[in-house]
């Protein structure tokens, strides 16, 4: 069992940046990849970011890369998600989710583990 909790989230200016953090319960998170997802108003949940169980794999939506880095450290049960160069269009809210596998995938039903969410709001 694993408990997610999401925290950084915020208002921030186009251009700026947020670091969102994603702290796990549960003695054996490094047996979990990990994804983040987002979901604007009348959107359906997108896959943003993904690392492995190792963090050694990391993985990118094409509206993210570059722009966002995912991390974790897995001696604190955390797993991070830097956000540069923010767009208006990167408006929603962010969830980490985890699933007790060794790769994360894009598809949100396939993740057992939810956080709660944390707010992003990036003004023009």
């Amino acid at each position: 069992q694993v408990q997610l909790v999401e925290s950084g989230g915020g208002l921030v200016q186009a251009g700026g940046s947020l670091r969102l953090s994603c702290a796990a319960s549960g003695r054996t998170f490094s047996y979990y990849a990990v994804g983040w997802f987002r979901q604007a108003p009348g959107k359906e949940r997108e896959f943003v970011s993904g690392i492995s169980r190792s963090g050694g794999q990391t993985y990118y939506a094409d509206s993210v890369k570059g722009r966002f880095t995912i991390s974790r450290d897995n001696a604190k049960n955390a797993v991070y998600l830097q956000m540069d160069s923010l767009k208006p269009e990167d408006t929603a809210v962010y969830y980490c989710a985890a699933r007790y596998a060794v790769v994360p995938v894009t598809v949100w039903v396939q993740y057992g583990y939810w956080g709660q969410g944390t707010q992003v709001t990036v003004s023009s």
